[in-house]
């Protein structure tokens, strides 16, 4: 088994309305960063996971994503995986 560290960024689609994003962008304006055109916020999630392989762990996260960690109807995901030294190497 191998061991993998992966982060999944759940953000809006762009066509959904992010109120946070707007509010956001309107406190940066306010601190005089005027040239900030757009804020768009998201988050992060971090899981430390074993699978068999590289496409094994994939598949996994992106069913948890799916399911569980992002709105399908209203949100998008991206998977970044590493795989990590094990004490052996």
């Amino acid at each position: 088994m191998a061991q993998f560290q992966a982060q999944v960024f759940v953000t809006l689609r762009p066509s959904v309305l992010d109120p946070a994003g707007v509010a956001v962008q309107a406190g940066i304006h306010h601190l005089g960063y005027t040239n900030v055109q757009s804020v768009r916020i998201g988050k992060l999630v971090e899981l430390t996971l074993e699978a068999g392989d590289r496409a094994t762990a994939e598949a996994q996260l992106g069913h948890i994503a799916d399911q569980l960690l992002a709105n399908p109807v209203i949100e998008t995901f991206r998977i970044e995986l590493q795989e990590l030294a094990t004490a052996a190497e």
